[in-house]
């Protein structure tokens, strides 16, 4: 599948995230003010289900990564060129700025307010690592276990999940947390916060591609093209990749 199309899945499936997740922030304020463990279970049910609905409408096409964590592990397992998960990122991020205006918009709030939700504490930045690490091993062990098509359901359950077990309410993402510098709301980050998720999450895809390597050896390029979704017939794995294994 062209490149263009497939770089027009990742913006529009990163921009229907953010919307999303910041949307569903922002409702959740005002239906349960001053209620805030209602506020993010509320968030976080809604972010679980529209990942589940945004990675069945774009796995096929793009692998729906929406995330360039996952997009660089996938490149470092061989599914896509590491040129490819280069132009995704610009693409996710772009496409998770947009989210945060239209989810900004929506609720008649100002298009850009910069957030000022400081979270870079140490807990919040270990949670990171511990949230990225778990969200590509989930994505990444179906794919080894040829069960991609459940990983609509298990990254939208995780996701969930990670919203309470972690305490920086998992963004596990570098492009959403990007996105959500832009919305002065519930689900919103402080620019002050953002490089350090940032590099949290980048430490945390760095520790998963070793586990990978040390759970299953022999991670074949095919493998990893099919991770999030069962691609369609008409994209192409990248061209001869690079196989990891533990030799």
């Amino acid at each position: 599948m062209a490149l263009w199309r497939r770089l027009f899945a990742e913006f529009l499936g990163s921009a229907l995230l953010a919307a999303i997740v910041i949307g569903s922030g922002i409702a959740a304020q005002q239906l349960s003010p001053g209620n805030v463990g209602l506020e993010l279970l509320q968030n976080a049910l809604v972010t679980g289900a529209g990942l589940f609905a945004l990675i069945l409408i774009f796995g096929a096409l793009s692998g729906a990564h929406f995330n360039p964590v996952v997009s660089f592990v996938d490149a470092a397992f061989g599914g896509i060129s590491w040129r490819d998960a280069a132009a995704y990122l610009p693409a996710q991020v772009a496409g998770c700025i947009a989210g945060a205006v239209t989810a900004n918009v929506m609720f008649s709030l100002k298009a850009v307010s910069i957030s000022t939700h400081h979270r870079a504490t140490g807990p919040h930045l270990f949670s990171e690592v511990i949230a990225t690490v778990g969200l590509i091993l989930v994505i990444f062990a179906l794919a080894r276990n040829h069960k991609s098509a459940y990983t609509p359901a298990a990254v939208g359950a995780y996701i969930t999940a990670a919203y309470f077990f972690t305490s920086s309410t998992s963004f596990a993402n570098p492009a959403i947390t990007v996105g959500r510098m832009f919305s002065n709301t519930f689900a919103g980050i402080a620019p002050s916060s953002v490089a350090p998720f940032v590099v949290a999450q980048v430490v945390g895809g760095i520790v998963a591609v070793g586990i990978l390597v040390m759970l299953y050896p022999g991670f074949t390029p095919d493998e990893a093209f099919d991770v999030s979704y069962p691609h369609d017939s008409a994209v192409s794995p990248a061209p001869t990749p690079a196989t990891i294994t533990d030799n």
